[in-house]
């Protein structure tokens, strides 16, 4: 599938990303998104993606979101992931074509400049509008291309919940608190999330509906994802300032993590996923 070229723009690229690109990336990414696939599907359900449908993926990545919208739509649907990187998009289409999914393509472009004639059926993303510097312009723009009647769907961060649920576990509290941090330095919305009940309504969406959900775990794979997204952030914690060095030794990090955690017994937190979802109009 091609898209054509259309009069619409919007004006609010994500100039804030701050994980790069790199290979390790994209493996922290995939493992990210196993986790996160339960939630995802959920809400994409909730808000009436399925069968048949023709969707946008905005901020598509190494495809894991576009993989799973492909599973909803079914084989006479149809996803398009929008996604900037080069490198992101040829491991995205190199897996998609290994998941045999051929009703999934990839367009390199930058959210400031998504373009279609045909409209779709439903817009969303996952983990993207956060680094956005005018998510409400992006998502105005986003409407134009819904037919009416058409799904926005959106999950976002909240940071607020791993901070106080994290107080009684000092190393992870201060891990945390560093990649925090680092994100709110590198220019992300770290409470984006609880701001899109306000965002989609002045893109001009009714109110949208929301749910928050926090994942708790205490076995090493699930501990270890705050260590996979520091080790990532490293170069942007160095260049705005950001020192790790109350962490410790770095490569034994994960290890000592997991240990606080098993020694109180306890579970640790994600970074809550708030999901929202409305439609446009159909006027």
């Amino acid at each position: 599938m091609k898209n054509s070229p259309a009069d619409v723009h919007a004006s609010g690229s994500a100039s804030n990303y701050a994980l790069g690109s790199t290979d390790a990336e994209h493996e922290r990414l995939i493992r990210q998104a196993a986790l996160l696939a339960p939630c995802t599907d959920r809400l994409f359900r909730e808000a009436g993606i399925g069968p048949g449908q023709r969707v946008l993926d905005l901020g598509s990545g190494v495809g894991d979101v576009s993989m799973l919208v492909a599973r909803l739509v079914g084989p006479s649907g149809e996803v398009v992931g929008i996604e900037r990187d080069p490198h992101s998009i040829a491991r995205a289409r190199t897996r998609v074509a290994e998941a045999r999914l051929a009703t999934v393509s990839f367009i390199q472009r930058d959210a400031s400049d998504v373009e279609s004639v045909r409209p779709f059926d439903a817009v969303v993303g996952r983990l993207i509008l956060q680094f956005l510097a005018d998510p409400v312009a992006v998502l105005s723009h986003l409407r134009q291309m819904l037919r009416p009647g058409g799904i926005i769907a959106f999950q976002e961060i909240s940071y607020s919940p791993i901070l106080a649920l994290s107080a009684r576990l000092p190393l992870w509290c201060a891990t945390a608190s560093l990649v925090h941090e680092t994100m709110r330095r590198c220019g992300a919305n770290t409470e984006i999330g609880v701001q899109l009940h306000q965002m989609f309504q002045e893109a001009g969406f009714s109110t949208p509906t929301m749910c928050m959900e926090l994942l708790l775990g205490s076995d090493p794979d699930f501990t270890r994802w705050i260590y996979d997204l520091l080790c990532s952030l490293q170069p942007q914690s160095q260049q705005h300032g950001v020192s790790l060095e109350s962490l410790g030794d770095f490569d034994t990090l994960p290890q000592r993590l997991h240990s606080e955690v098993a020694s109180a017994k306890a579970v640790v937190p994600f970074v809550a996923l708030v999901g929202a979802w409305s439609r446009r109009s159909e006027v």
